[in-house]
């Protein structure tokens, strides 16, 4: 079975997009592999992912087509090879099929981390707003507890949950904006920068 060798900082990268949208995928429970997609519109995102992780990749990042209600949109990707090195980040992101917050996470949740979770699920209030969103609702209440926790102690990043039609956001009121840049501004790529400015 192929062991993959993941760094320090590969390792925040991972924990920070399986916060996100990324997600693993298996076919016996025992090797994983790790699968990255995103819009086309995030091209510049998923090639950053991939210089940062491409020795741990299956291959370059690929175009595909997705139809969704009869709209066709461009999705951009790629993979991890199966690998019972990524069995570990299952046993802790997901019980059963459902992603849930590890236990662990105020301690693995770093600088790099907090980036990489924003930049794939953070977003604006409004224009007119310096608070800031990161999109949580497929999480429970009790895994949104445990990132507010972690955000507060790690950070003293206080927040706010936000009730939604899908679940709760995480809201980052305006007075914690510039602490927020303050600790993620240095690691998030200049095409995200749209949604922390």
């Amino acid at each position: 079975m192929l062991k993959l060798n993941i760094s320090s900082r590969q390792k925040q990268i991972i924990v920070g997009k399986l916060l996100g949208d990324g997600h693993l995928e298996t076919t016996n429970d025992i090797s994983y592999r790790l699968k990255f997609e995103h819009s086309y519109a995030q091209k510049n995102y998923v090639d950053w992912l991939y210089e940062e992780l491409k020795e741990l990749a299956s291959g370059q990042p690929k175009i595909k087509l997705q139809m969704v209600n009869g709209k066709v949109y461009q999705k951009y990707w790629f993979n991890s090879p199966y690998s019972p090195s990524l069995r570990f980040y299952a046993t802790q992101f997901y019980r059963g099929k459902i992603k849930i917050v590890p236990k662990l996470i105020k301690r693995w949740l770093t600088r790099l981390t907090l980036a990489v979770w924003f930049m794939d699920d953070g977003s604006i209030k409004s224009k007119e707003c310096r608070g800031r969103l990161i999109n949580t609702q497929s999480f429970k209440d009790e895994d949104l507890k445990r990132l507010q926790n972690a955000l507060k102690e790690k950070f003293q990043i206080n927040t706010i949950l936000r009730k939604q039609k899908e679940g709760k956001q995480i809201y980052i009121p305006a007075e914690e904006h510039d602490k927020l840049v303050k600790i993620i501004g240095a690691d998030i790529i200049p095409s995200m920068h749209y949604k922390l400015d």
